[in-house]
């Protein structure tokens, strides 16, 4: 980890969670380009990967839990995952990418999807991702480290509806604000309150096609 910087603290390379998750569907998010609508997003037990330019966010609370997923074969499985919430969140030039394999007479298939990449941002509140693996560099305003997931208040609280996935006594942290700038990340799972997304551009290609 690097210094912390004055006023802040900024870590490069840290594995925190901020970028929601792909709209399944073309008509989900034709929908939400149109508005803010409330949204619950998993692709199929599927990863899938984000990027973006910068995201800001105010009210931020980070702990463990556990995501499912299924095989090729559809057995389930158990994925760790940083449950990241928001109060409120922008994001700037995101793409959500992920890739099908063996689709019946077509082969692999990919989807990916482009929004906020004019002049009004992605916006959602309430916003909470769970994700694997993540890269940025991220700045966070009076954060708090150490705290019990149940305990945080700068956030949304725990996310609604998982509390069997999480240990509520579990180790937490939270911050009043969190700016992640460079993010490629890999997630599984994205709950909003309501997301928007601003000129919104979604493709299915055939083959692999990825956001990174």
């Amino acid at each position: 980890m690097e210094s912390p910087v004055q006023g802040g603290t900024r870590w490069k390379r840290f594995a925190v969670v901020m970028v929601p998750s792909l709209a399944a569907t073309a008509a989900i998010g034709i929908g939400l380009a149109q508005g803010a609508l409330a949204a619950s997003f998993s692709v199929s037990g599927q990863s899938f990967k984000v990027t973006a330019e910068r995201l800001e966010g105010s009210g931020f609370v980070q702990y463990g839990a556990y995501a499912d997923g299924y095989t090729l074969k559809g057995d389930k499985v158990r994925h760790p995952v940083a449950v990241s919430g928001f109060k409120t969140a922008t994001i700037k030039n995101m793409c959500q990418s992920v890739v099908t394999p063996d689709v019946p007479l077509i082969g692999t298939v990919s989807m990916k999807l482009t929004a906020g990449t004019g002049a009004d941002l992605v916006e959602a509140k309430n916003l909470y991702l769970d994700v694997a693996e993540l890269d940025a560099d991220a700045e966070f305003r009076n954060i708090d480290i150490g705290v019990a997931a149940k305990d945080a208040s700068k956030g949304p609280g725990m996310q609604p509806g998982t509390e069997g996935k999480a240990n509520p006594n579990g180790f937490a942290q939270q911050a009043d604000t969190a700016v992640l700038t460079d993010v490629e990340q890999r997630a599984w799972s994205t709950t909003a309150g309501t997301f928007k997304l601003s000129n919104l551009s979604l493709r299915l290609h055939k083959g692999t096609k990825e956001c990174y």
